[in-house]
C-alpha cells in the first residue's frame, strides 16, 4: 500500500511539473513584447512587476524618470503596461520598460500612418551627421539628409551640419517610410511628403482651373524647353513656343525666376496632371498688324535673329520674324551666302511674299537693286557718324561737368581755409 501511495505521489508531481512547463511554454515572452503586469513592490531602485512569467520583472527608476515621473506616482497592486527589454541581464533579472510601453501607442500610430500613407507635421528637435531628428509623441523619428527638402547638394560635412542646424525648431511635413519596433527604427521622408503634397495641390488646382482663363503666378524655374510657373502650390509649364510671338532661344530672354506674371491657361490634362500655360496669348498678336504695315515690293530693314542652313530669320517690327531663304541671298550660285551672315547683322531686303494668316513673310536680298543698297549703306554710314558725334559731344559735356565740379570743390576748400585763418 505504501509503495502504491509513493508511486501515486510521484505521478502527481510529474503531472504538476508537466503542467507548469506547459504553462511556461504558453506564456513565453520575447524581447520587445508589450505585456500587462501588476506592481508588486516599490523602492528607490524602481518597480517590481508581476507579468505572469517564471520570474518578476524590474522597471528601473531611470526608465520611470524618462517619462517625467517618479516611483511615488505608482501604487502597489495597480496594473501597468511594460515592454520587455532584456530577458536576463548580468544579474539574472528580467528588465522591463514602462516608458517603451507608453511608446507602443506611438508605434501603432506610426504603423497606421505608414499603411495609409499619411502626411504628418512634426518639429525638428535635433540633428546628427546623417540628417534631422523629429519628435513623434514619445518617440524620435529620423529624416535622412537625402530626404530633407532644399538641402544643397555637394556640401562638405561641416557645411551640411551647419545648414541642418538652421532647421532645428522648424515644423515640417513628413511621411513615414519605415517602422521597425524591434530595432526601434522610425524613419520619415520630407521629400516624399512634399512630392505628395504638391501632387494633391496640383490635383485640386486642376479641378479649380478652366481653360481660357488667366491666372497670377510666380516663375519657379527655367529650362531649355520652357518656364515653370507656381500657380499657388503647383506648377504649370509655359512651353518656349508660348513665351512670345517672336522666336525665343531660351526662356531667360523673356522671364526670370521669382518674377510675378499673369498667364493664360492654355490646356489642362487631368489624367496626366499637366497644366499648359501661355504668355503670348495675353499679348496682341503682331501678325494681325502685318497687312497694314507691309506690302509686297516694299524695302524693309531687319536684323538677323537666327541663321540656319536653309536661310536666316529676320526680326521685323512689330515683333515678328520673317524668312530670308538661302535662294534669295545671292545671284551667284557658286557662292555660299551664309558665310557673310551673322546674328545681329542689319540688312536691307525686299518683301516678296506675305501670308499673315499663316504667319509667314518672305524677304529677298537679290531683289534689292545696287542703287538702293548703296543709298542704304550711305545712310547707315551717316547714322554711324551721327551716333559717334553724339557720343563725342556727350563725353565732352560729361568732362566739362566734371571739371566744373572739381573747380567748385577747390573753390569751396579755399573758402573754408580762409575762414579758418580768420578765426
Amino acid at each position: 500500500m505504501q509503495t502504491e501511495s509513493v508511486a501515486h505521489g510521484t505521478m502527481e508531481d510529474l503531472d504538476f511539473a508537466a503542467l507548469l512547463e506547459e504553462s511556461l511554454a504558453e506564456s513565453q515572452i520575447e524581447r520587445g513584447d508589450i505585456i500587462s503586469g501588476t506592481v508588486l513592490s516599490i523602492d528607490n531602485h524602481g518597480l517590481i512587476v508581476d507579468v505572469g512569467w517564471k520570474q518578476d520583472g524590474l522597471v528601473t527608476r531611470g526608465d520611470i524618470e524618462r517619462m517625467g515621473m517618479t516611483v511615488a506616482d505608482f501604487e502597489i497592486d495597480t496594473a501597468i503596461d511594460v515592454a520587455v527589454v532584456k530577458l536576463n541581464d548580468n544579474d539574472g533579472n528580467l528588465i522591463l520598460s514602462a516608458a517603451q510601453a507608453r511608446q507602443n501607442e506611438d508605434w501603432k500610430r506610426a504603423e497606421s500612418m505608414l499603411n495609409n500613407e499619411e502626411i504628418w507635421n512634426g518639429e525638428i528637435a535635433d540633428i546628427n551627421r546623417g540628417g534631422v531628428i523629429v519628435s513623434f509623441g514619445h518617440l524620435r523619428g529620423f529624416v535622412p539628409a537625402s530626404h530633407v527638402v532644399d538641402l544643397p547638394r555637394g556640401l562638405n560635412e561641416e557645411d551640411r551640419l551647419a545648414h541642418l542646424r538652421t532647421l532645428v525648431g522648424n515644423v515640417i511635413g513628413v511621411k513615414v517610410i519605415e517602422v521597425n519596433r524591434k530595432r526601434r527604427r522610425l524613419v520619415f521622408s520630407q521629400l516624399e511628403a512634399e512630392q505628395e503634397s504638391r501632387a494633391a495641390r496640383k490635383e485640386a488646382l486642376l479641378s479649380e482651373l478652366a481653360e481660357g482663363t488667366t491666372r497670377s503666378g510666380v516663375v519657379s524655374g527655367l529650362c531649355d524647353f520652357g518656364a515653370f510657373v507656381d500657380l499657388g502650390g503647383a506648377d504649370g509649364l509655359i512651353h518656349i513656343s508660348e513665351l512670345a510671338w517672336r522666336r525665343v532661344r531660351h526662356p531667360s530672354q523673356v522671364l526670370s525666376v521669382g518674377e510675378e506674371i499673369e498667364v493664360f491657361v492654355l490646356n489642362l490634362d487631368a489624367q496626366g496632371k499637366r497644366i499648359g500655360l501661355s504668355l503670348k496669348r495675353l499679348q496682341p498678336n503682331p501678325w494681325t498688324l502685318v497687312d497694314d504695315l507691309y506690302h509686297i515690293g516694299q524695302l524693309v530693314e531687319g536684323t538677323i535673329s537666327r541663321v540656319e542652313t536653309f536661310g536666316a530669320f529676320i526680326s521685323l517690327d512689330p515683333g515678328i520674324e520673317a524668312l530670308l531663304h538661302v535662294s534669295q541671298m545671292s545671284a551667284n550660285p557658286e557662292e555660299n551666302p551664309l558665310r557673310h551672315l551673322y546674328e545681329g547683322q542689319k540688312l536691307l531686303m525686299r518683301v516678296i511674299s506675305m501670308e499673315s494668316d499663316r504667319q509667314r513673310l518672305g524677304l529677298s536680298l537679290t531683289e534689292v537693286t545696287a542703287a538702293e543698297k548703296a543709298q542704304w549703306e550711305e545712310r547707315q554710314l551717316e547714322l554711324v557718324a551721327a551716333a559717334a558725334e553724339a557720343a563725342q559731344k556727350e563725353a565732352e559735356a560729361a568732362e566739362a561737368a566734371q571739371l566744373e565740379a572739381e573747380a567748385a570743390a577747390e573753390a569751396f576748400q579755399e573758402e573754408e581755409a580762409e575762414l579758418e585763418i580768420e578765426n
